[in-house]
């Protein structure tokens, strides 16, 4: 059952009483990176994060913080040139056979194609919710910003704060929510050539390695989780960092909602809500809810 108004307004309460962190962090501080024997850097005092990938390795990190509801932001610069076969993944994950997942992943392509964002939705270990998108713009050329707002109401992804997908709890007809499962903050850069690129049709071209995609300017406001429960109560001493707690309660305003659908209509390529081969026997249920896309 979906929870009621009044238990929504309980949760945003009690979430309000957490330390609500803001800050534009430093790689130094906020990240390790956890693989790729040397191919993941962190540079300029802490303001660079690159990654490599190279015929023996890719490389990835991870927060050292994690979140239980939050406002992301980073921005990435892609892989350039012939960037086939290898994938770029940046997303928000709990851990466990039931783990909660929320994706961005940048698939390569060759030079000149445009890069696909594929996105999807995990719940108590379910995904299967697949999105992917063109962009409006050559990713590998400037940085640009990569967006999650998780809040107990909706979950919006946006590219330059330009929104390209929703999904809404949506309990209400039995569909999990991300809600429960404190989740990190990971990126990896790898080899999916079996996959990434028209189906695994073009495979990476090695003699172009190494591959880097660069990162910066990571900001969060979120609550933090830490050793299995809140450390950022509001006895702690952190719950007085941040009164802006208005992300807890954002959803999309009409401006933004015509956004979306504008991205909708012109640059999604897939969308498994209407992908009537894979579902011939009826779409998921959390498809036939207004905005679910």
């Amino acid at each position: 059952m979906a929870p009621s108004s009044s238990t929504l307004k309980l949760l945003l309460t009690f979430l309000a009483s957490y330390a609500l962190v803001a800050y534009a962090g430093s790689f130094n501080q906020d990240f390790d990176i956890t693989w790729g024997d040397g191919r993941g850097k962190i540079l300029n005092n802490g303001g660079l994060l690159t990654l490599s990938l190279d015929r023996a390795s890719g490389s990835g990190f991870q927060s050292r913080n994690e979140f239980l509801f939050g406002k992301i932001d980073m921005q990435l610069k892609l892989v350039p040139g012939n960037s086939a076969g290898t994938v770029t993944a940046y997303y928000l994950s709990s851990k466990g056979s039931t783990w909660d997942e929320i994706d961005f992943e940048f698939l390569g392509n060759l030079s000149g194609d445009p890069y696909i964002i594929h996105t999807n939705i995990f719940t108590q270990g379910k995904g299967n919710r697949e999105q992917q998108f063109y962009l409006w713009f050559d990713p590998t050329a400037n940085f640009h910003t990569y967006s999650v707002l998780w809040n107990p109401q909706v979950i919006i992804f946006s590219v330059d704060g330009t929104p390209i997908r929703k999904f809404k709890n949506s309990e209400s007809i039995g569909i999990p929510f991300p809600k429960k499962q404190p989740m990190r903050l990971y990126s990896s850069l790898w080899n999916a050539d079996d996959w990434a690129t028209r189906g695994g049709l073009v495979k990476t071209d090695w003699t172009q390695a190494p591959f880097t995609a660069s990162y910066r300017n990571f900001n969060a406001k979120a609550c933090l989780w830490s050793s299995g429960s809140s450390s950022c109560s509001s006895k702690s001493p952190s719950s007085r960092t941040s009164n802006n707690n208005t992300w807890l309660k954002e959803d999309l305003d009409t401006t933004s909602q015509a956004r979306l659908k504008w991205v909708q209509k012109n640059y999604m390529i897939y969308n498994y809500c209407t992908d009537t081969k894979r579902f011939p026997q009826g779409f998921p249920p959390e498809c036939a809810v207004t905005n679910a896309s």
